[in-house]
This record gives structure tokens, C-alpha cells and sequence, in this order.
């Protein structure tokens, strides 16, 4: 994880365009790893608190992650429950998530304003 949220410093050079879409291909993989784990989250809860098979668990929690909403009416207490909190949940994984990926980016364009050339590193 240090290599996802370490970039270089202001004084270094922009790094080469080879080792920017590898930053980005980590950031990807860790979005994927994030939204995977979120999504079994969602899947074991409305399958405990609703019952529910494994597919109609996986669209309810699949449309909850993406913001859609649920899909099946809930008909439980734990249900409802639950939907209220993973809901919640989503709203602040889809921000943490979205800012892994954004970060290499913004950071890259921020830093080419940056970027002394011709300066030492004591300057």
C-alpha cells in the first residue's frame, strides 16, 4: 500500500508515462479488491437478514453499491436494518474508493505545474 500513496516530490521530475499507467493499473486493482470486498459485505448481509439466494443478495447489493437502490422489497426488521447501514456504507466506499484512483491522476497533473527544471534540490 506505501506504493499507492507514495508520489514523488515537487522538486523530482513527473515520472514517465510507463510508470504512471502501472501507478494507475495498482490504484485499479486496489479499487477492484475494495468493490469486491464491499460487495461480499452486502451479499452476506441481505442473504442473513432477508434470506435471500445468492443472486437476488448479489443484484441487491450490487444496486445499493452503485447507488441505484434495492432491487427486492425488504421485509424484515435486520433487513431494512441492514439496507439503512450498508447504504451508508456505499455512499462513503464509493468516495473512498473513487479518490484511490483519482489521486495518481490529480497528483500527476498538479505536480507538471510543479516541476522546476534546471533547479538543484537544494533551491
Amino acid at each position: 500500500m506505501p506504493r499507492l500513496t507514495r508520489f514523488e516530490h515537487r522538486r523530482q521530475p513527473v515520472i514517465p508515462l510507463r510508470r504512471f499507467a502501472l501507478r494507475m493499473g495498482r490504484a485499479m486493482l486496489l479499487w477492484l479488491g475494495l468493490t469486491l470486498v464491499g460487495l461480499v459485505i452486502g451479499m452476506v448481509g441481505y442473504a442473513a437478514s432477508e434470506q435471500m439466494s445468492v443472486v437476488d443478495a448479489f443484484v441487491n447489493a450490487a444496486m445499493i453499491l452503485s447507488g441505484m437502490g434495492p432491487v427486492t422489497e425488504l421485509k424484515t426488521t435486520g433487513g431494512k436494518l441492514f439496507a439503512g447501514c450498508y447504504a451508508i456504507f456505499s455512499g462513503l466506499f464509493v468516495v473512498i474508493a473513487t479518490g484511490f484512483v483519482l489521486a495518481p491522476v490529480l497528483h500527476r497533473v498538479l505536480h507538471s505545474f510543479h516541476v522546476e527544471e534546471g533547479k538543484d534540490a537544494n533551491d
